[in-house]
């Protein structure tokens, strides 16, 4: 592809309200124009780089047995509403109305219509099972879209949705998914890792997330490095400690401690580390008010929380007046002992809560804490005991095969076990061996294809721009000719060069602007090309050009008449 004959529309400088570097630099180096907020023109390149993903997703969904189709952008509110998830589904769902004032939706996902179409289709358990799929435009309707394609509005994604006529079908073809993502993003060059991970909206039971490592990225990953274990931090269990609680060592004893609002300002009024304090936090229950115990250094884990049968879910914090009316205290001075009204409390204290000892906790008094608290000695131990906090790097692992660590992931697929959560509120049944009318098991597995491209960015980039991992980059050499206006030689070169490399299969971009060796060079790096050569009239004088990959530092000479080959073997060592 000539230069003069595409479409390069690069920037010196990003917006402002560019924050992340990959939307800077898909913004600089034109492969995504704004048209409003969280929607994005993908440019010539960036289409280019889609479309390289695209293939690969294609590729190994068809190996893996899945069946491609293509679903609509807009539909039916019916469907919605007959899932359940017209209401349920929140602010997110874009709905709108026709000409005849019937309601529709934009497709934020497609599990209602991919199983009409299941119900309408498919009658016999001879006719399963069948994995579908789509590469398809999504609409979600972001409170606050940001980060460019990371976190927009319309993105495009592939989903998928298989249907089986047992459970035991659903975790062979869920294996079988898991294992071809992990192809897919081997493939792509991405550094990754598969997460257990909560259900979310989507629903189900199982599930795991694909996450590609990245220091800017929004979900924390807890991992053990002496083993495979990884779950997002929503899910990872914070197992419980076999140490036996601790005797108590001194006598519990009330402190004022006026103007005490926080963990942090308990600690510097007592002289005591946060570890050695239980904080109290206070929410809607199903039946009153429900205490959360915490270690005072533990953070609350509120997906967890929000499974607890005695919570509401959503979490719904408790107000002042509440609070008051039966702890007998406000915020700031809540604790386990001499609650006002301890009936219509329900107190759950976490697994790290439940074992400490001589800790300090606030008294149920305004201004008021105790110090050297200890469970059975000054208050029962605690009836209900659950894993609500949030890991800590250190906790030991779920597998048992070490200490976890945290990192940041950029979550680019996840995959579900539905189970039966879709086709037995849409009725969608097949006849088993006897005859008998069985809801069908679902499986749902997605792909963001946009957001693949900005997370590659965020893992590939340095300060010259980005850097494509081979598989996915928009071209796979740049000719660079200098002074292709002036010098017949350069031009001889490169037009020769182009047919040969263009000839023998290699995606070229070549730079035919006639423009200044600086602009050339920026634009050729910025847009991230992994090979690039360089083709003047001094080296030409020696039979040489310039040959330099992406990530090198600096440029080694080559042979005129042995580039191709050369070039050729260097692409395929990478």
């Amino acid at each position: 592809m000539r230069v003069s004959k595409f479409f390069l529309s690069t920037l010196k400088e990003a917006p402002s309200e560019a924050e992340l570097i990959s939307h800077r630099l898909m913004l600089r180096a034109g492969l995504i124009r704004r048209l409003g907020s969280g929607i994005y023109s993908l440019m010539p390149m960036g289409l280019r780089i889609a479309r390289k993903v695209e293939a690969i997703v294609r590729d190994e969904m068809n190996r893996a047995g899945a069946i491609e189709l293509l679903m609509p952008v807009v539909q039916p509110a019916e469907l919605w509403q007959e899932s359940g998830r017209w209401q349920a589904y929140g602010p997110e769902l874009l709905r709108l109305k026709d000409r005849h004032d019937r309601d529709f939706v934009v497709q934020p996902t497609s599990e209602e219509v991919v199983t009409d179409i299941a119900r309408n289709e498919i009658k016999s358990y001879r006719q399963l099972p069948v994995h579908f799929y789509q590469i398809q435009t999504k609409f979600r309707d972001e409170r606050r879209p940001r980060f460019g394609v990371m976190r927009g509005r319309e993105f495009v994604m592939k989903d998928g949705y298989s249907f089986h006529s047992s459970y035991a079908d659903l975790e062979r073809e869920y294996r079988n998914m898991y294992e071809t993502y992990t192809r897919i993003f081997t493939r792509l060059g991405l550094k990754f890792r598969a997460v257990a991970a909560d259900t979310g909206s989507i629903g189900g039971t199982g599930s795991h997330e694909f996450h590609v490592l990245a220091d800017s990225g929004e979900d924390a990953i807890a991992f053990c490095p002496a083993s495979d274990y990884a779950a997002n931090v929503e899910l990872a269990e914070a197992v419980a400690v076999p140490a036996a609680r601790k005797a108590p060592v001194a006598t519990m004893t009330m402190v004022a401690t006026p103007g005490v609002r926080t963990i942090d300002d308990l600690c510097r009024l007592l002289n005591i580390p946060a570890t050695q304090t239980v904080k109290t936090l206070v929410y809607r229950g199903t039946e009153g008010l429900v205490a959360l115990l915490l270690r005072g250094d533990h953070m609350l884990n509120e997906i967890k929380a929000a499974k607890l049968p005695a919570l509401q879910s959503p979490l719904q914090p408790a107000s002042e007046d509440e609070v008051r009316e039966v702890f007998g205290a406000g915020f700031g001075s809540l604790g386990p002992l001499n609650i006002k009204h301890p009936a219509r409390v329900t107190v759950i204290a976490d697994r790290s809560a439940a074992t400490a000892s001589d800790f300090a906790c606030g008294a149920n008094v305004d201004g008021q804490h105790y110090c050297n608290v200890n469970w059975a000695r000054d208050l029962p131990v605690p009836a209900q005991v659950a894993d609500i906090r949030n890991i800590v790097v250190g906790d030991p692992s779920a597998d048992g095969k070490g200490t976890l660590d945290i990192c940041r992931g950029i979550e680019v697929g996840h995959i579900f076990q539905l189970r039966t959560k879709y086709s037995s509120v849409l009725h969608c049944n097949f006849l088993d061996e006897t005859g008998k009318q069985q809801p069908m098991e679902m499986g749902c597995y997605g792909i963001g294809i946009t957001r693949i491209i900005a997370a590659a960015i965020e893992q590939n980039h340095d300060e010259r721009g980005i850097i494509w991992p081979s598989a996915i980059a928009p071209f796979t050499l740049a000719i660079v000719p200098i002074g292709l206006g002036k010098s017949a030689a350069v031009r001889e070169a490169a037009e020769k060069l182009y047919a040969e490399f263009t000839e023998a299969g290699i995606e070229v971009l070549f730079d035919d602007r006639d423009g200044r060796p600086g602009v050339m060079f920026a634009d050729m790096e910025l847009s991230g090309i992994p090979h690039r050569i360089v083709i003047g009239d001094r080296g030409l004088k020696q039979g040489q050009i310039e040959y330099q990959g992406r990530r090198d530092t600096s440029a080694q000479l080559i042979s005129l008449e042995s580039a191709v080959g050369e070039i050729k073997r260097v692409i395929c060592a990478g």
